[in-house]
């Protein structure tokens, strides 16, 4: 049976979404979301703790990412974990873990001064990460 590769994330952009493009023109955004918990310590003093979590969009979703979000933005994500690995210039073999996000949903609308009349966009991809048509852009809110 097949192992199950899943994250869903929901929390604020780090800093505004590094955005690139591959040689086939495919857009890359690269961001850090914090995800925050609470708890209560031995004293029963409330404790919060943060977590920093890569994200690396692709195609539509990348793009939208890149259009829309900005540094403290929330942003709910769904995705898998991935970890890759490359050699750095003085030989030693690297590593980093992020999620791949396959779906990005905007929580809060536009934060560029817009008058909030306009829901936030949400896009959601297939598992292949390809290039999404532009026609599953649901402007609706989903409640």
């Amino acid at each position: 049976m097949a192992g199950v590769n899943k994250v869903i994330l929901l929390g604020h952009l780090g800093r505004d979404p590094e955005m690139r493009y591959m040689p086939d023109g495919t857009a890359v955004a690269n961001m850090t979301i914090a995800t925050s918990e609470s708890y209560k310590d031995r004293d029963g003093n409330r404790q919060e703790r943060t977590e920093w979590h890569r994200i690396a969009l692709y195609a539509r979703t990348a793009e939208v990412a890149g259009e829309y979000l900005r540094k403290g933005s929330q942003a709910y994500i769904e995705g898998r974990i991935r970890t890759r690995k490359w050699t750095d210039k003085d030989g030693q073999e690297r590593y980093s873990t992020e999620v791949v996000g396959d779906r990005l949903q905007l929580i809060g609308g536009r934060r560029d001064g817009a008058d909030g009349s306009n829901p936030a966009p949400q896009h959601g991809g297939g598992g292949d990460m390809g290039p999404a048509p532009t026609d599953e852009f649901d402007d609706d809110i989903p409640f």
